[in-house]
């Protein structure tokens, strides 16, 4: 099974490469060409948050492991989690912004590459840390100012914040961050040399063309939904039915839309009820980033509480 996800994931990797290229080439030949914030959250809502609505099964997995009969205790805890990183980020935003991101960034640079790599060193989290960080940095390196526009919309309002991200510009932290990045993806290619680990470079250079030619939110959501998520997805589709991709996914879109649906309901209501104080693209602003980190924070948790008692 691990190798039939290798292959699957080394053919998505090439596709999504030369996917970005085209499509960044067609948006740079056509600078007419506009895509909606609204689109960007259905298609987080539809793609990106689907990988993680198989998040309950998982929870039932845990909980059997200590004899916990009751799947009511994971949906309780999982709820009030991410009330929990809400409720924080309206009263400590800025705290809240900085350990999402870094949490983030080890968990996109874990999710993306982990398939490649058989080494579980203590070095190797690192290595996933630095490669996700990238996701972090290219919006800020290539998009400096419409990056800490999209921080103000999201409650951040404390001035050393600002001072500080200005501080890293100004000393050129942000690209000693992106040389870090890369010699990680060079470490995670030559730690038990295979070619085919090539395809480390070729995220990493779709990540870079995306936040090159487009707006962070669009380079985010093409990310999130076409790389991040459908590689997670693949790799559950595989778990479900090992001896068939196709009957893999019919299964995961079955047990992963009740959830999605929900989540999708209650974005749309938030939305709703945003859009009194605030204006549309500031409203949807909000539902992806603030929504993404109270359901992150589980998400990842539970991932972690899984691997661990699993072992």
């Amino acid at each position: 099974m691990i190798n039939k996800i290798k292959k699957i994931n080394l053919n998505h990797s090439f596709i999504f490469f030369f996917v970005v290229n085209f499509f960044c080439f067609l948006f740079f030949k056509y600078s007419n060409l506009n895509i909606s914030s609204i689109l960007c959250l259905v298609l987080i809502l539809i793609i990106g948050v689907s990988h993680g609505s198989l998040d309950h099964i998982k929870g039932k997995k845990l909980l059997e492991l200590f004899n916990i009969n009751s799947i009511y205790i994971f949906y309780i805890a999982y709820i009030l989690i991410s009330t929990a990183v809400i409720t924080t980020w309206i009263l400590l935003p800025s705290t809240t912004l900085i350990l999402f991101l870094i949490i983030a960034s080890y968990h996109f640079g874990k999710e993306d590459t982990q398939f490649l790599i058989n080494d579980k060193s203590y070095f190797t989290p690192i290595l996933y840390f630095f490669k996700g960080f990238l996701i972090i940095l290219a919006p800020l390196y290539f998009h400096f100012q419409e990056t800490i526009a999209i921080f103000k919309l999201l409650l951040i309002d404390n001035e050393q914040f600002y001072l500080g991200l200005n501080f890293i510009e100004k000393k050129k932290i942000i690209q000693i961050g992106i040389i870090c990045s890369t010699l990680s993806s060079i470490f995670l290619f030559l730690r038990n040399f295979e070619i085919k680990k090539f395809v480390v470079f070729l995220d990493y250079f779709s990540i870079l063309i995306l936040n090159y030619y487009l707006s962070p939110l669009i380079a985010f959501t093409v990310y999130f939904c076409f790389l991040h998520s459908i590689r997670h997805s693949i790799s559950l589709a595989i778990e479900l039915d090992p001896n068939s991709i196709v009957n893999g996914f019919g299964l995961f879109v079955k047990k992963a839309l009740p959830l999605t649906i929900l989540t999708a309901f209650f974005s749309f209501i938030a939305l709703y009820l945003l859009s009194y104080s605030n204006n549309l693209n500031s409203a949807i602003l909000k539902i992806i980033f603030i929504g993404l980190a109270s359901l992150t924070f589980p998400h990842i948790l539970l991932e972690y509480f899984l691997e661990k008692n699993e072992k």
